[in-house]
């Protein structure tokens, strides 16, 4: 990444920052939180926070960073509440190498220790400078969530698929998010409106080509290096962009067939697959991977030149290798 030795990312203040704030009188509620510092994971999206940051030129020496950092906490703790959520519905037996939270201390302390974390971002966001702007912008992203994710299971139970409905849900299950970390420091800074909305195009661009990436791996990856079987999207009705590709062809009852039996016949993901090469699905899915990194590199130019701002570009970037 072009500049990072330079940059602040988050590290060990950000780590104890996290801990502070999930302090709890509550044994059960201060675990999950130990946990969530222990796990680590890779803290992507407070790392585009701070980025974005600096992009705008703010000093990570000044006193003023505190709030950035606070910032940053307030984005992991939205995303770590919606994962204690999706672990639940999702039925999963672990996150990030552990067992998931509510195979440990049951379904009423993971939902309520997710909703503790929502109570705790707003508490910080109440003190922040704009905070009331802030608010409002981790309000609206909360819910593009929700929406996104109940929206999945109305599409793949009324079988409704169709472009639109696929770019509604991973922008709530993936971009609003990243959408929000890029561009909530604009909204901490007051920054002029021209470079707040770059760098929420960034963000959501960014976040759709990350996603689509996921979405492709799932039924094009190899097993071992994914380390999960590949097909998952087809056997949960999900219909993903190279699916909506097949879905326009030839093979188009065949693969509306697999959908809506959710692939349980043998050999049902690996004919999608091999459809997906044949038809040109997957190759169609890499150039809408590359035009929505693209589109993120593009709209960076609203933001002066600074290290902060090539690595946000390389982010996307990462996202068109990945995808060539």
């Amino acid at each position: 990444m072009t500049g990072v030795a330079a940059l602040t990312l988050p590290g060990a203040v950000f780590e104890a920052r996290l801990r502070e704030v999930l302090r709890s009188r509550v044994a059960f509620i201060e675990l999950i939180g130990d946990d969530l510092v222990a796990a680590g994971g890779k803290r992507a999206r407070p790392g585009v926070t701070f980025l974005a940051a600096q992009a705008l030129g703010a000093d990570p020496d000044s006193p003023a960073w505190s709030a950035v950092t606070d910032l940053a906490v307030c984005v992991e703790l939205l995303h770590s509440a919606s994962l204690l959520h999706d672990d639940l519905i999702d039925d999963a037996d672990t996150r990030r190498g552990q067992q998931a939270a509510f195979r440990r201390f049951g379904n009423v302390v993971s939902v309520m220790s997710g909703d503790f974390m929502l109570a705790r971002l707003l508490t910080l966001l109440a003190g922040m400078p704009h905070g009331a702007a802030l608010t409002q912008a981790f309000g609206a992203a909360a819910t593009r969530i929700c929406e996104g994710e109940v929206l999945q299971f109305q599409v793949a139970a009324y079988a409704d698929y169709s472009l639109d409905n696929y770019l509604d849900v991973i922008h709530g299950k993936t971009a609003a998010l990243v959408e929000l970390a890029a561009s909530a420091p604009a909204l901490l800074r007051a920054a002029p409106a021209p470079q707040q909305a770059a760098l929420a195009t960034f963000g959501r661009a960014y976040g759709l080509a990350f996603q689509m990436q996921d979405d492709l791996l799932d039924l094009m990856g190899d097993e071992q290096a994914l380390g999960k079987p590949v097909g998952g999207d087809l056997r949960e009705g999900k219909a993903t962009f190279p699916v909506l590709e097949l879905l326009k062809g030839p093979h188009a009852r065949e693969v509306r067939a697999v959908l809506e039996r959710r692939a349980a016949e043998p050999g049902d993901a690996a004919r999608v697959r091999d459809l997906a090469l044949l038809e040109g699905a997957a190759e169609s899915t890499r150039q809408e991977i590359r035009r929505h990194a693209g589109l993120a590199v593009q709209a960076l130019g609203a933001l002066p030149p600074s290290g902060a701002r090539d690595a946000l570009a390389d982010l996307a970037l990462h996202e068109s290798r990945r995808a060539s």
